[in-house]
């Protein structure tokens, strides 16, 4: 017989009352699943796993799960807890911003620096990660993450994505070897390996490093990010997130996939990559339900904390835990409800991420959101903002002291004809437009890419992608990834020269010319963030 499991979900984009009927049906199914944990038959352990095994492959209903770890029973709470301040919170004084490990500018306390080219030194506490901060020119900073088997990563640094282990159009001798490009790290997706190849055949060939040769670093995510972009295959639960197979042709099937924190973990391991991320609770930035944001908000706790119960690789591999809270970035709100939680457990987290943006909420929500978490996160630890890769967004989020950034976007709009390129915003050439079927010039002098450096002049790449050459689509992915490898090796530079905020107002100078100059103004959100920062571009 076939293993059926029903999971409710609970609805992520409108409001709802406080006992919805999400959170109602969610309490019958948790109910009913903690009767079958006392009589020794729950779906989510070890029996589950055996009985799995033994089902028919061909049924309708397969549960798909990792089973080397059961679920962490400890951590999960009753639905009536859902909306009540976990323990660890309830001495926590939120009349006051939180924060800890402050330094200059943030308090007068001045920040240890070490010299660039210092060996590191492991910590028993934390021995997949060495962090070392080289400069700091008002919140940016210059820093250097010192990984396992001799990997280090100098930022600030752009990530690009390479989902299943490749960027795609690009070999891996490409991004290493070519100098424009040369990436320290690039950032795998555990959800789509997961499901294709699989993360038990990546770690029978020896983790995804040998598996795609490469010997630098790799930061996966955790599919945390799938509950909001795969929001209509996605069932969300105490126990984990139920995914509907995407690549199922047969509309009748029901294969399913479950994630729970402890699966995340367990295709990390697997995986092998240097930085891990736990599993969140992730809502839609734009989503209108406070109830969920604040269910979410709590259950990224608890899960971060079955995550580290499963994690079995901390000599190898670092678990970075995710700032979540939606929007509210009051005093006391659900920004700082997390961000105490985390304090909390600082001594087990050796980085933090800022998650749950560049979802559609708009830049002034968000600028503030990175802004607190700045703020708030110690100075002695990295600091990850995830989905952000728009250049101006870079150079702004910096300043205000992100060190870690990813996203699709450099790589994505490249294969669809768009480059990269500094001067005027939007920042971008779009090559397929008839207006440079006759340009002989290169993508951007000065650019060292495979593009540029060879010649490859805007009207030829305009025929390329206007035939859907296959070229085409390599070069601009080189141009692109060279262009933010160039943007954040500036970026570093002028911090450690203490001098980026002149460079920052070059920036934003080149890019907003004004209106009365036939340009673009300043955008007003660029301006609040920058201030934020120290930076008045009426001072520029």
């Amino acid at each position: 017989s076939s293993l059926i499991v029903y999971h409710s979900s609970i609805n992520l984009c409108c409001k709802v009352p406080s006992q919805s009927t999400a959170l109602k049906m969610e309490t019958t199914t948790w109910e009913s699943r903690k009767r079958n944990r006392e009589v020794g038959t729950d779906d989510s352990g070890e029996e589950s796993a055996k009985r799995s095994s033994t089902s028919n492959n061909d049924a309708d209903d397969v549960l798909k799960s990792s089973t080397s770890v059961p679920t962490a029973t400890q951590f999960i709470v009753a639905p009536s807890e859902f909306l009540s301040l976990p323990p660890e919170l309830k001495d926590v004084d939120f009349t006051k911003a939180i924060s800890w490990r402050k330094h200059v500018p943030y308090t007068d306390q001045e920040l240890p620096l070490t010299p660039v080219g210092e060996k590191p030194v492991f910590q028993p506490e934390f021995p997949a990660l060495c962090f070392h901060v080289h400069a700091t020119s008002g919140r940016a900073r210059a820093t250097t993450l010192h990984l396992p088997s001799e990997r280090s990563v100098q930022t600030p640094i752009f990530m690009p994505v390479g989902t299943k282990g490749t960027i795609k159009s690009l070999t891996t001798e490409e991004i290493c070897n070519d100098d424009a490009l040369n990436c320290p790290i690039i950032l795998g997706n555990t959800y789509h390996l997961a499901l294709q190849p699989g993360t038990e055949l990546v770690r029978d060939m020896g983790g995804l490093h040998k598996f795609m040769h490469w010997n630098r670093g790799i930061l996966t995510d955790s599919g945390g990010f799938q509950m909001v972009s795969l929001l209509k295959l996605a069932e969300i639960t105490e126990e984990g997130v139920t995914f509907a197979n995407p690549f199922e042709k047969d509309a009748n099937s029901s294969e399913r996939m479950l994630l729970r924190p402890e699966d995340s973990i367990t295709h990390q391991n697997n995986i092998g990559s240097d930085i891990m991320m736990a599993l969140d609770d992730v809502v839609s930035s734009v989503a209108d339900n406070d109830e969920r944001f604040e269910i979410a908000t709590y259950r990224t706790l608890r899960w971060l904390d079955r995550c580290f119960a499963a994690h079995s690789k901390p000599q190898t591999q670092n678990l970075f835990a995710i700032v979540q809270g939606g929007l509210d970035t009051k005093i006391g709100g659900l920004r700082e409800k997390c961000l105490a939680g985390f304090r909390a457990r600082d001594h087990m987290i050796p980085g933090y991420a800022i998650g749950g943006l560049a979802g559609g909420e708009s830049k002034e929500e968000f600028w503030k959101v990175v802004d607190q978490c700045c703020r708030a996160l110690p100075d002695d630890k990295p600091r990850y903002l995830m989905g952000v890769g728009y250049p101006l967004d870079l150079v702004v989020c910096s300043a205000l002291g992100v060190d870690m950034y990813d996203c699709v976007y450099p790589t994505r709009t490249a294969r669809f004809g768009v480059a990269l390129v500094p001067g005027e915003a939007p920042g971008t050439l779009r090559l397929k437009s008839n207006e440079f079927s006759n340009d002989e010039r290169i993508i951007m002098e000065g650019c060292a890419c495979a593009a540029c450096k060879g010649g490859y002049s805007r009207a030829r790449l305009h025929t390329l992608l206007k035939r859907n050459n296959p070229l085409a689509a390599e070069l601009m992915t080189s141009h692109n990834i060279a262009y933010m490898m160039y943007l954040v090796r500036s970026m570093r530079k002028a911090v450690m020269e203490d001098r980026y905020k002149d460079y920052v107002c070059n920036f934003i100078h080149d890019q907003f010319r004004g209106s009365e100059n036939g340009g673009q103004d300043v955008p007003e959100w660029v301006q609040n963030a920058l201030l934020a920062a120290g930076i008045s571009l009426e001072e520029c």
